[in-house]
């Protein structure tokens, strides 16, 4: 039998205050004058207070990135180019924000020495070259994208990631103090990424012990602050980061199911961010999640959490077909939920049908 022998982040700080060793930790990594280039989420444009803290030496530089729209192939391409037009090389690039700043790092990193589009390796194992340094240091948590091998990129026929033992990050920052500033809304939605991939992770065939240790205690720490309390404190960012983590490393070595495969099709056709694209989906999966779906509801309701409905309304039969066709190229999500006779239990009828329902 043959094992997985997956690429893990090699280095891991968590605390409160972490960010303030972010200078010792660049600083051995640092290669002659090339600078250090920092991707900040747009979340902190204008705000100095925070902007000071970032150790910037020589001519490292500040990027704000735009998260308007999940990261696309096109946009991390233009970075590459200006990074390389501007400075040749860099001694890394540091991501500061959410899920899309962590992908928007990781993809831009990559390519600074890989050829051609970061379109050429959405797929599994095609990076064939290290990246620069890439440091993940998240401000909302749940996505698990500060330990996720891909980087989920929508490019211009399909929403996939570049997924590889290249892509994991070389150090993530985690400080529970940089998540206080998160919008009510923003962070359940958030928080429920992480819950929603633990239960297609513990639910999966691809289940086993590993994954299994790590998908139970991040669901639970999920459960204890949005089941089993009403009130947000400090030791809830503390819980929910570390399910991040925890969640993050589940999916690492088994994979998400129904509601990750389908919300692919959402955010590629209508650009719904993947948080709520997964919130919306989920919502209406209690045939293949029926425990998970339940909790999931309780907690929407115990925090008055808005879920869109109607989104897919007045869409064509080629809308329709476009997010099918983005959904039915994720193979190991559909295998993971459903098994290796996928296509029979899920035909593109039935797949239209349950996209119709949002």
């Amino acid at each position: 039998m043959s094992f997985r022998n997956f690429k893990m982040v090699d280095y891991v700080v968590y605390g409160r205050g972490a960010l303030n060793q972010l200078d010792e930790i660049l600083a051995p990594r640092r290669k002659g004058d090339a600078p250090m280039i920092f991707f900040v989420d747009e979340f902190f444009t204008g705000n100095q207070a925070f902007l000071s803290r970032l150790p910037l030496r020589g001519k490292d530089k500040v990027v704000i990135i735009d998260v308007t729209h999940e990261p696309k192939t096109t946009y991390v391409d233009a970075l590459k180019d200006e990074l390389k037009a501007e400075f040749g090389t860099v001694s890394g690039i540091i991501g500061i924000g959410g899920g899309s700043v962590m992908d928007m790092t990781k993809a831009v990193a990559l390519m600074m020495t890989n050829p051609g589009s970061s379109a050429d390796y959405q797929g599994w194992d095609l990076v064939k070259l290290p990246g620069v340094y890439k440091a993940g240091i998240p401000t909302i948590s749940g996505t698990g994208a500060e330990v996720s091998r891909t980087t989920v990129l929508t490019g211009p026929v399909r929403k996939l990631g570049m997924n590889s033992d290249y892509t994991p990050f070389d150090q993530i920052v985690l400080d529970p103090d940089l998540l206080k500033t998160v919008p009510v809304n923003q962070r359940f939605y958030t928080a429920m990424d992480c819950f929603i991939h633990c239960v297609e992770s513990l639910t999966g065939t691809y289940l086993n012990a590993f994954s299994k240790a790590y998908g139970e205690k991040a669901q639970d720490l999920c459960e204890e602050i949005f089941l089993h309390r009403s009130d947000w404190d400090e030791t809830s960012d503390e819980k929910l980061m570390m399910a991040s983590y925890a969640g993050g490393m589940s999916i690492a070595y088994s994979q998400v199911g129904v509601a990750h495969a389908v919300s692919y099709g959402l955010s590629y056709l209508l650009g719904t961010k993947h948080g709520i694209g997964n919130c919306i989906v989920f919502d209406k999966l209690e045939e293949f999640y029926p425990e998970g779906v339940a909790k999931f509801r309780k907690m929407v309701a115990m925090h008055n959490i808005d879920i869109p409905q109607g989104i897919t309304k007045g869409l064509s039969d080629a809308d329709f077909d476009k997010m099918i066709d983005v959904s039915y190229g994720l193979p190991p999500l559909w295998e993971n939920a459903l098994g290796k006779n996928w296509k029979e239990q899920m035909p593109k009828e039935r797949l239209r049908a349950l996209y119709e329902q949002f």
